[in-house]
């Protein structure tokens, strides 16, 4: 059996666009006509550069290989233009290909791909999700509202989650990082007060960030959180000088997260060895697919650090997510984007079982699920927009910045 063709689709992603601005999916076809699916998380290049640059890689190291030479084509993708270090358009182009090449494989075996890669340790897999708006709700109020977040994280907890995460430390901007100014402070702080005095000890609170702070803005928006007791503060500093986060992590009593826009096991190994993090992040659809993000687990084993991988885009990324998670020992939770209903559960051939704050791994060969193609190809995305964008102006401290959510 050997790799032969490769198709990528753009799909736009409707109101309320939970996930992104579109999704990025490839679809590779080996010569016995076995196709296997697979997502690239976001970019810095606009979509079409992106699967562009997927298909030009495929065909220049993929074809004729066996799907299962991942660790033949990961090198030759690592080494591509005689780079060998982490790349993210490249990375995230491998990314795709290489768990649709799983797909594949445990298509082939008529195994899931959790059987293929160290069997099922979590037939039950926990789960978390961000603090949405309902459909009435205006975002740019709800975001920087606490009270509303606090209402709405009951109706959560009410369904079955047990963790829930929220980012109401004001924009991210290109300049970063920026001091807080002392709204963003008082704001973080309300939001904490308010979501766990209303879910008590029935949820664990997630406090997100993008990289926004400075390592003693940082420390001094942790300072503010550990009250509260989050499980985690996320990439509390921009990703690239670990060595600063582990100085947030050494002054901080809120556990540090980590890791949604790193890739390959070389940037979360000077996680670890800094100590910059304890909860690791990988997002499979750009970390350099599931076989490193299981070697990212291996390596954090060792540093008794856990794995909570990321999302945020569409089903594909999730489904391998969720493989990922259900044979990891060291897995803390996994993100979900509600319970996978709306769009995503239109993108799927069937919804992704979830249950009392669980999601519950397929047993059906490869990743458990199949793309609906005539979804997807109904729903192209045409405009130019990157996936996700940061605010080109400066921070300003004259007035409150509101953000409207991711």
């Amino acid at each position: 059996m050997k790799l032969k063709d490769i198709e990528t689709f753009i799909v736009g992603n409707p109101p309320p666009g939970y996930g992104g601005r579109y999704f990025m999916f490839v679809k590779v076809t080996a010569d016995n006509g076995i196709v296997g699916y697979g997502e690239i998380y976001a970019a810095s290049v606009g979509p079409k550069v992106q699967c562009a640059a997927a298909e030009d890689l495929f065909h220049r190291h993929c074809v004729g290989m066996q799907p299962s030479d991942i660790e033949h084509m990961f090198r030759r993708f690592h080494s591509s233009g005689f780079s060998q270090r982490p790349d993210p358009t490249v990375m995230g182009a491998f990314s795709a290909i290489e768990m649709a090449c799983w797909d594949i494989v445990g298509k082939a075996l008529e195994r899931p791909v959790y059987d293929l890669i160290g069997g099922l340790v979590n037939p039950r897999v926990r789960s978390y999700t961000y603090l949405y708006p309902n459909d009435d709700q205006d975002p740019a109020t709800f975001y920087n509202d606490p009270d509303l977040s606090a209402e709405r994280a009951i109706e959560y907890v009410e369904q079955g989650f047990s963790a829930l995460k929220f980012d109401p430390a004001g924009p991210y901007t290109i300049n970063d990082p920026h001091q807080p100014a002392m709204v963003d402070l008082e704001r973080s702080e309300r939001f904490c007060k308010a979501i766990r005095e209303a879910v008590g000890t029935r949820a664990d609170l997630l406090f997100g960030t993008h990289g926004q702070f400075t390592t003693s803005g940082a420390i001094r928006m942790a300072q503010r959180l550990a009250p509260y007791e989050p499980l985690w503060f996320e990439e509390p500093t921009p990703p690239e000088i670990p060595e600063e986060m582990a100085k947030v992590a050494a002054a901080s009593k809120v556990p540090i997260a980590t890791g949604e826009r790193l890739t390959t096991k070389y940037e979360f190994a000077h996680v670890l060895k800094t100590g910059a993090a304890s909860i690791l992040q990988p997002a499979l659809g750009r970390v350099g697919g599931i076989w490193e993000a299981k070697k990212i687990a291996a390596i954090a084993e060792v540093h008794y650090a856990q794995v909570a991988p990321h999302l945020y885009c569409g089903p594909i990324e999730a489904l391998a997510n969720i493989q990922f998670a259900a044979s990891t020992p060291n897995f803390l939770i996994l993100e979900s984007i509600q319970q996978f209903g709306g769009f995503h559960e239109e993108l799927l051939d069937r919804k992704i079982e979830w249950e009392d704050g669980y999601v519950i791994p397929s047993t059906r060969p490869g990743l458990g699920y199949e793309l609906n193609e005539d979804v997807a190809r109904a729903n192209p995305y045409t405009g130019d927009r990157l996936h996700l964008e940061m605010q080109d102006e400066p921070y300003n401290y004259a007035s409150e910045n509101r953000f409207a959510g991711g």
